[in-house]
């Protein structure tokens, strides 16, 4: 489920967004210890993917420490269970962010050092048109993270209401032209693939002046995808308990790939690490302003090299914040 793996040119090899930063991020923390050794030093990759973050982390660890994998994708489970057979530090669990506590419970795991989540859909998942994420080749309009769970991005498209299907758009995909949108996809329907879908987005859509960068479709599969997935909801109990589920010196870095997502991430972590506005003169003693959480960096993007080599860097924004506080 990771939004930044990409397959490299003529290579089986998957490419994550911002390792080094993200994993020297991670790590770094006063929680995490230059010699691990207890057994409640664990991190958690919270979207595994194809395993590019777990690996790099796993090279740092030390034999003692543990790295749990999450992710909501059977196929990406798959690939963990190969991880899981190769390095007994390692472990993968089918899940989704609010799931993580759930997770951790039943691993009778109270707190752990970092946690690592890469939002968004991973680059497998687009390349595999089966899947149904991207209009760049035909294939079913599905969408979902997880294929044996909830309703298709077809199956929603084809009941929902003209004006729903316009609410969608404007609120996950920023979409300006979202009312045109609808009344075309509405008036196209049904629908079962993807091109069918980006075909009536193109024809609904005003030709803009001059080169186009982005196709017409990128925003209403965008926020197609999100809904159906119910991504907002699930960031929002993610970051909750990621924060929750940390020792105190431990880490929450998040890799975030499109403005409304950051904004999410950037919100929630100003929240934990600065005081709450009180009243002007209102009597407040110090103790009382004290925060969870402290920024540890700005935020960080993708080197031009990067970007370069792997352009779905261009969007990646990677934050992170540290628990210097445990409420009672």
């Amino acid at each position: 489920m990771t939004g930044s793996e990409l397959v490299a040119e003529n290579s089986q090899e998957h490419l994550p967004v911002l390792l080094q930063e993200a994993v020297s991020h991670l790590l770094s923390g006063s929680g995490a210890s230059a010699e691990l050794s207890e057994p409640s030093d664990v991190f958690v990759d919270a979207t595994f993917g194809r395993g590019g973050h777990s690996r790099e982390i796993l090279k740092q660890l030390t034999p003692n420490s543990r790295l749990i994998g999450l992710d909501r994708d059977p196929e990406a489970v798959v690939q963990g269970a190969v991880l899981a057979a190769q390095d007994q530090r390692f472990s993968i669990h089918q899940a989704r962010f609010s799931e993580l506590s759930q997770v951790l419970d039943e691993l009778k795991i109270g707190s752990v050092q970092g946690i690592l989540m890469d939002i968004g859909v991973s680059s497998p998942q687009l390349d595999n048109a089966e899947r149904g994420f991207s209009f760049a080749a035909d294939g079913p309009l599905d969408m979902r993270m997880n294929p044996t769970e909830g309703q298709s991005a077809a199956d929603w498209l084809n009941s929902a209401e003209e004006a729903d299907i316009a609410q969608v758009l404007w609120m996950y995909g920023e979409e300006k032209n979202a009312r045109r949108i609808a009344k075309a996809i509405a008036a196209a329907r049904p629908m079962h693939t993807t091109l069918e879908l980006a075909d009536a987005v193109s024809q609904a859509t005003p030709k803009p002046r001059g080169f186009q960068r982005k196709h017409p479709a990128t925003r209403t599969f965008q926020a197609v995808r999100i809904f159906v997935n119910e991504e907002t909801t699930e960031l929002e109990r993610g970051l909750e308990q990621g924060f929750q589920s940390l020792a105190l010196g431990g880490r929450l870095a998040v890799i975030s790939f499109h403005s409304l997502e950051d904004r999410k991430v950037k919100h929630t972590f100003r929240q934990l690490s600065q005081p709450p506005k009180m009243p002007r003169r209102l009597p407040l003693r110090h103790v009382d302003a004290l925060v969870p959480g402290r920024l540890v960096c700005p935020p960080i993007k993708a080197a031009l090299a990067e970007q370069t080599a792997n352009p779905r860097s261009r969007s990646a924004t990677l934050r992170v914040i540290e628990r210097v506080l445990i409420s009672d």
